[in-house]
């Protein structure tokens, strides 16, 4: 029988040296020339006496599911947590280092890797933040509830569709100690962090940042973890006012602000049954044109976009002509290293995916790996019998890609045309994941 919960938090400064290239914007190789505001690798550990459980949020765009058991072998020796357990996931951040595979035509062609000295380091600290959670517990208290920003706030919504389907829930935990201080929490919201864009070079944790310093200042000791939800297709570029730190910091406030509302309302209990139901899963490639028919599509994608630009057309007509374009330099990028037999670390490093259920109590984290799309995220949640049922992507690893609806293949556009999966994979999520949602 569960007993009384511990629970223990420690946050870590990952942040790189000043000259580590930045993620996230094919054809823009960016390398740092400062810190705007520090990445951190934050933890929260739970123990009921049965179980032992390590959430660890990363300000990073993607974490490889190879570095990922690195650090779970390390840390299950040192702490004795299962190395399922432990669940390791990226606020995705376009602001910080490369951590993975890359995916775009240029970093396949010229073989650019991840730093492997700020990997080393990454490793040793987050191996660390999760030691320093466990040894340092408290008698604890946690809460689960939603909260509520949308697209009519000006914060995020269907990046393909100002009107289409988004997820404006606002999903937290936290957790008290018996003295009353709020020790950690988990903030939860699906919207790409792509408030700064490919000009910005000084590093960064983009929105999520601004959450944790608002609730950081209104509720001080309390350690903060962003985890991203179903983005796949959520961004701010319909709504947002700016792409400054201005405006990252306005959209990261007005989240913290329902945050904090919501953590304000919590009804706690100290005991909470835990579970962790784990499994991977085989997931299909798709079919790719042939070269000469990825090479065209390259030249007509080049060509509507420099017609744009030419015409001084809108901005927004402009960017997605661009990401049309960036997507079918991808699709390029992959026939070329499929047919001449070289590997794409971001494709043979992933798979097969990990999918992970957390219960704690009568709530639900359902964690998936790479970008998948908002549809697939409400789909688990309209159908999970647990109302707190919160989905997290970019959890324990990345994918070659985004993980896309059949409808959004029909239509066509960056997500699908720089995916490398097959159109199944997120309906195979779903099923699995609800297949997952309670104790096996």
């Amino acid at each position: 029988m569960a007993g009384f919960l511990k629970a223990g938090t420690s946050s870590k400064n990952i942040s790189p040296k000043k000259g580590i290239a930045l993620a996230g914007y094919p054809h823009h190789q960016r390398y740092n020339t400062g810190i705007h505001d520090p990445l951190y690798a934050t933890c929260i550990y739970l123990d009921n006496g049965e179980e032992k459980l390590a959430i660890v949020s990363l300000d990073l765009l993607f974490f490889s599911k190879k570095y990922v058991n690195y650090v779970r072998e390390k840390a299950s020796k040192l702490t004795g947590i299962p190395e399922k357990n432990i669940i390791i996931t990226c606020t995705h951040t376009h602001s910080g280092p490369w951590a993975s595979g890359m995916l775009d035509i240029e970093a396949l062609e010229k073989g650019y890797k991840p730093d492997p000295d700020y990997i080393s380091f990454l490793i040793e600290k987050i191996v660390s933040v999760i030691c320093d959670a466990c040894k340092n517990t408290f008698d604890a208290r946690i809460g689960f509830q939603k909260g509520y920003c949308g697209k009519e706030h000006g914060i995020g919504g269907n990046r393909r569709d100002p009107s289409g389907p988004s997820d404006p829930e606002v999903c937290v935990m936290a957790v008290q100690d018996l003295s009353g201080l709020w020790r950690a929490c988990i903030v939860g919201y699906a919207l790409h962090p792509t408030v700064l864009h490919e000009d910005n070079t000084l590093v960064s944790a983009d929105y999520p940042g601004s959450i944790r310093k608002y609730l950081s200042r209104k509720m001080p000791g309390m350690n903060v973890l962003f985890l991203q939800g179903a983005s796949g297709n959520q961004s701010t570029r319909y709504f947002r006012n700016s792409q400054t730190f201005e405006e990252a910091e306005r959209i990261g406030a007005q989240i913290g602000r329902e945050a904090k509302t919501v953590i304000d309302s919590l009804k706690l209990q100290n005991s909470a049954k835990i579970f962790v139901n784990s499994t991977e899963l085989d997931i299909s490639i798709r079919e790719f044109p042939s070269l000469e028919e990825a090479t065209k599509a390259v030249e007509e994608a080049k060509e509507i976009y420099e017609k744009l630009k030419e015409s001084g057309a809108p901005y927004i007509d402009i960017q997605n002509a661009n990401l049309k374009l960036l997507g079918a330099e991808d699709i390029l990028g992959y026939v070329q290293m499929l047919e001449n037999g070289k590997k794409i670390d971001i494709l043979e490093d992933e798979i097969p995916a990990e999918l992970t259920v957390i219960g704690i109590g009568d709530a639900r984290i359902a964690c998936v790996p790479g970008e998948i799309f908002v549809e697939f995220g409400l789909d688990i949640k309209e159908k999970s019998p647990y109302k707190n049922t919160f989905v997290v992507e970019l959890a324990n690893g990345c994918l070659p890609g985004y993980v896309y609806t059949k409808e959004a293949l029909e239509y066509g556009g960056y997500e699908t045309d720089t995916s490398m999966l097959s159109p199944e994979t997120g309906y195979a999520f779903v099923k699995t994941i609800l297949s997952m949602l309670d104790k096996k």
